[in-house]
């Protein structure tokens, strides 16, 4: 296992100066880890403005006290958006931020009660920046550039999805909510892939692609035997790599026998993909995601319909 796995990156715009919990902040150099902070001293305003002249957008925090921050972080996140001194773009890095925590224990253990709890409440504050803030892509980068992949990708995916299905369809509240359950859960299943498929910098294999591709359906019926999960969840988590010509995986099903949640997972899936450094390849430019993106969907890869409203809302929604 990678040591960076035993690190939580913070962004230093959610460190509140003077009420911190009691945890210790490194920085990041050459690769290691550096004390910044002990536990016993308090994160101070001048602390904040040492690291903002410097440019140091994040710390970090070992695995271990993320319970600690986790609590502080989400109890105080209804306060932090609602703060008139904070930007837009700051308090999208902290929900963010908190979602991405929220993630990676809910993928570690989504049948208790309690995390899911979380993963809705991460979903309400999702919502309600995506469909009130004229740029609410915009923080997303810095989050998912500073933490793994695979859980970063899920919070990118669902904020998308969200913003989708908020401009483009009418679904009462608990729809939504479930719309961005799903999203979140949508990779669950690569829990089941081992660690040297998922860090593999080279090409897959075969055999190790035909893995990879199993974690749809692994996924799917591990979250439907909890039974905690409706089914816009588990059509989310079943469907996203499903293709509108009948090509994808894992039932290979056609046009809309494609479930509308699904098929919006697939574009907002390949999207994130597309625009995030990965082990194999460096990040494409929005333009050139979009323009891979429209070459497969003129393969058939997308409805083509919800691909163009897709272009549309991310145009409109990302920062100038």
């Amino acid at each position: 296992m990678s040591k960076d796995r035993y690190w939580r990156a913070i962004s230093i715009d959610s460190i509140s100066p003077d009420c911190f919990p009691s945890v210790a902040l490194y920085l990041r150099s050459g690769g290691n880890y550096v004390l910044y902070k002990d536990p016993e001293r308090m994160f101070t305003v001048a602390d904040y403005s040492r690291l903002e002249r410097n440019f140091t957008e994040f710390l970090y925090v070992r695995s271990g006290d993320m319970e600690i921050l986790n609590e502080f972080m989400e109890n105080g996140l209804t306060e932090m958006l609602a703060r008139d001194d904070l930007s837009s773009a700051v308090k999208g890095k902290i929900l963010y931020q908190t979602s991405v925590n929220c993630v990676i224990d809910m993928f570690e253990s989504p049948d208790t009660a309690a995390n899911l709890l979380r993963c809705r409440n991460m979903v309400q504050h999702m919502l309600q920046h995506v469909a009130t803030d004229s740029h609410a892509l915009e923080s997303i980068q810095a989050v998912v550039d500073n933490n793994f992949y695979i859980f970063a990708h899920a919070v990118q995916v669902t904020a998308l999805s969200l913003l989708f299905h908020e401009m483009i369809f009418d679904l009462a509240p608990d729809e939504m909510i479930d719309v961005g359950v799903g999203s979140l859960l949508h990779d669950y299943g690569m829990i089941f892939i081992t660690g040297e498929i998922l860090e593999k910098n080279d090409a897959l294999s075969d055999i190790e692609y035909y893995k990879v591709k199993q974690h749809t359906q692994k996924g799917y019926e591990y979250l439907k035997q909890s039974g905690n999960y409706g089914e816009i969840v588990l059509n989310i988590v079943r469907y996203h790599h499903e293709r509108y010509d009948g090509n994808g995986y894992p039932t290979g099903l056609k046009g809309d026998d494609i479930p509308r949640s699904g098929q919006v997972a697939a574009i907002c899936d390949v999207y994130s993909a597309l625009i995030m450094d990965r082990a194999h390849r460096k990040a494409n430019s929005h333009e050139d995601a979009i323009k891979i993106m429209r070459e497969e969907a003129e393969k058939g890869a997308f409805n083509p319909e919800l691909f163009n409203h897709f272009v549309e809302i991310v145009n409109l929604k990302r920062p100038l």
